[in-house]
């Protein structure tokens, strides 16, 4: 392949989704060049790049753009990738723009994660460089349709996951999140920026202050105990950010939160370690759907 072709900018977020995709790159063949953010990304990257010469990593901090685009020029990197959650309040509080970026976000129509990562997309390839799908190398992660676990939804669950698709379609339309959480067709929780984890964790808290002595003077909870958690895309999904994301920590948060039953848009949602979800899902006697 061409020399520019053989390169691969990653621009590498939280967790273990920068790390899938360095492994897949690198069986591909590719040379990484991974622009690692300071407040986000983890140090292992550096471990990483230490034992294999086909990964080079430039740390910079969340707002330097200017320095991100100076870094993939002078590697000769002509496409590149998002991968990993930038924490949204991170993006919208803790941020120091150069002055790039300041100007980028200046002319923000909406101050929403697609809006800016769109916009920052724009800049990228106005540089000759390419921002492609998250998923590119990534495919046989994505989630396929039907049951995934040994328990399917139940008569309950599965009125649930209908009311929670419709609240969650629309609320996604506005990049306000993709997770709704729901029990007996009411919704007790809607993601936004704290993350899909953050709000099951938010729903089990509601649902415990609802069946709390204090909170029901005795008397029986309107809502059942049982949560369905419902995470779609958006009806535009750019699969370059943002895809929606499962893992391990995320049926662990369900357990905490006593919820049942999860639901996921199928062929455009990344399920990291389908074993090890699988395998804690069914423990916990949890069913996983995909859509």
């Amino acid at each position: 392949m061409p020399q520019a072709e053989s390169k691969l900018g990653l621009i590498a977020g939280n967790g273990r989704f920068p790390f899938l995709l360095l492994d897949a790159a690198r069986a591909h063949g590719l040379t990484v060049i991974v622009a690692a953010i300071k407040e986000e990304t983890d140090p292992e990257v550096d471990a990483r790049a230490a034992g294999d010469p086909g990964i080079r990593v430039h740390w910079m901090s969340l707002g330097e753009l200017t320095r991100l685009i100076d870094t993939f020029k002078a590697e000769g990197v002509t496409r590149a990738v998002m991968a990993g959650q930038v924490k949204h309040t991170q993006i919208f509080s803790s941020i120091r723009p150069d002055w790039r970026l300041a100007k980028l976000l200046l002319n923000l129509r909406t101050r929403n994660t697609d809006m800016l990562l769109g916009a920052v997309a724009k800049v990228l390839a106005d540089e000759g460089i390419e921002l492609i799908s998250s998923t590119h190398y990534l495919e046989p992660l994505l989630a396929k349709p039907g049951v995934l676990t040994q328990r399917a939804p139940d008569e309950n669950e599965t009125k649930d996951i209908a009311y929670g698709r419709a609240v969650a379609r629309a609320i996604a339309g506005y990049d306000l999140g993709q997770t709704v959480v729901i029990a007996a067709q009411a919704c007790v929780a809607v993601e936004a920026m704290e993350g899909t984890d953050a709000t099951i964790d938010r729903a089990g808290a509601l649902m415990r202050r609802f069946e709390s002595p204090t909170a029901s003077n005795g008397s029986t909870p309107l809502l059942r105990s049982a949560l369905t958690v419902v995470k779609v895309a958006k009806p535009n999904q750019d699969m370059r950010f943002d895809v929606p994301v499962i893992g391990v920590a995320t049926v662990e948060a369900m357990v905490r939160a006593g919820a049942t039953c999860l639901a996921v848009a199928a062929g455009k949602t990344l399920l990291f370690d389908l074993t090890a979800i699988l395998a804690s899902a069914d423990a916990a006697g949890i069913a996983l759907v995909a859509e």
